[in-house]
């Protein structure tokens, strides 16, 4: 059997890794992530995963499971926050740790996971951090593919689209900054998780890889899909981006780990779009339609009830 490594996978992308590998009987897989709550609902999920609690920014036991591994997938990140040594810590030295590991076990294959936010013209603490890990993933020596996957969603996404869906169920009225004219690609997870499979499956891909969701939606008409296939009662409500920036503040006023930031809010209303490179053909996956995606996500007989914390 092989041994893959999911190094911080108790978060979205992770989840949906595991679940999706469960399937194969000739893999081992060992899950190292810090979340404790995550973990927990991964070890309730996925019994027979090895899921084992990891401060991956600290030199530890942990880095003993790399012995006799395959292949690691680099999963960890920390996508939302307000101080930069949040980022600093779990982007940047959790890396190098994980770097440390392999080239001491001499593990071969390493799929890191980046993000689109590289090639973005916000400038974030997770943009910066997220563009410095990937430096360092690259110049490190070790075998590797880069993916860098656009805002993704599916299955336990606690962050993006989830976030928005639960929100839209709890309150009467949902506010969108502006005008909501902002295009998006965001990325189904699933399909994203077929193409790491790839490339476990096939260790001879390298490089780096722009991996875009194929359609551009304003967010607005996603929010509005959202809430039809969802049949959320909110009303949907644009207001000036001055408001939402003020409302968005206050909130951190008393919220140490506020969902959505007046950083992620700048980067949101950033009018861009990301390379679409032919993905369905170069790892041999087939692509998810938006539509589709959200529906499979809200709609999935139990996992579409499981909730990760933040």
């Amino acid at each position: 059997m092989k041994k893959i490594i999911l190094a911080g996978g108790a978060g979205l992308v992770g989840q949906n890794l595991v679940a999706r590998l469960v399937e194969r009987d000739d893999l081992e897989l060992v899950v190292l992530d810090k979340h404790k709550a995550n973990l927990s609902i991964l070890r309730d999920m996925q019994p027979g995963v090895v899921a084992e609690y990891a401060d991956l920014a600290k030199a530890g036991d942990w880095q003993g499971h790399f012995d006799n591994a395959s292949a690691v997938v680099m999963l960890q990140a920390q996508i939302g926050g307000i101080y930069y040594e949040e980022f600093e810590r779990n982007n940047l030295a959790a890396t190098d740790h994980v770097l440390d590991a392999m080239k001491r076990y001499n593990v071969p294959n390493l799929v890191h996971i980046s993000s689109s936010v590289v090639n973005s013209q916000a400038d974030d603490f997770y943009t910066r951090s997220k563009t410095l890990q990937e430096q360092r993933v690259l110049e490190s020596g070790v075998n590797c593919v880069v993916l860098r996957p656009t805002l993704m969603f599916g299955w336990f996404d606690r962050k993006h689209l989830g976030w928005l869906s639960r929100f839209m169920q709890k309150v009467p009225v949902f506010p969108v900054p502006g005008l909501g004219r902002y295009p998006r690609q965001p990325l189904y997870a699933g399909d994203f998780c077929n193409i790491i499979l790839r490339c476990l499956e096939k260790p001879e891909i390298a490089g780096v890889y722009d991996i875009s969701g194929l359609e551009h939606i304003d967010y607005i008409d996603l929010i509005k899909t959202i809430k039809s296939i969802t049949k959320a009662k909110s009303l949907i409500l644009p207001i000036p981006y001055s408001v939402f920036f003020s409302l968005l503040w206050v909130w951190a006023l008393f919220d140490k780990n506020p969902p959505f930031t007046v950083h992620q809010l700048r980067a949101l209303v950033i009018d861009e779009s990301f390379e679409i490179i032919d993905w369905p053909g170069i790892f041999n996956v087939k692509a998810t339609s938006f539509e589709d995606a959200v529906r499979e996500t809200f709609t999935h007989p139990v996992y579409s009830d499981v909730v990760l914390e933040f």
